[in-house]
């Protein structure tokens, strides 16, 4: 299935990996899936605490 969703690398100490990785299991999730979510719940608390954060035009 094709996707536009952009793919980057995250350099993380094999400890963090494997929390993740621990814990994506308990939420029977995958760990892309648990750190897309993260990520997005990241990004919801700061906009809520400091507003919309604004893109640069192209």
């Amino acid at each position: 299935m094709a996707t536009n969703k952009r793919v980057f690398t995250l350099r993380l100490k094999d400890v963090l990996f494997d929390k993740l990785e621990a814990l994506a299991k308990m939420e029977h999730r995958s760990t892309t899936n648990l750190i897309e979510y993260i990520l997005l719940e990241y990004l919801d608390n700061f906009e809520k605490e400091k507003g919309a954060i604004v893109l640069p035009e192209e």
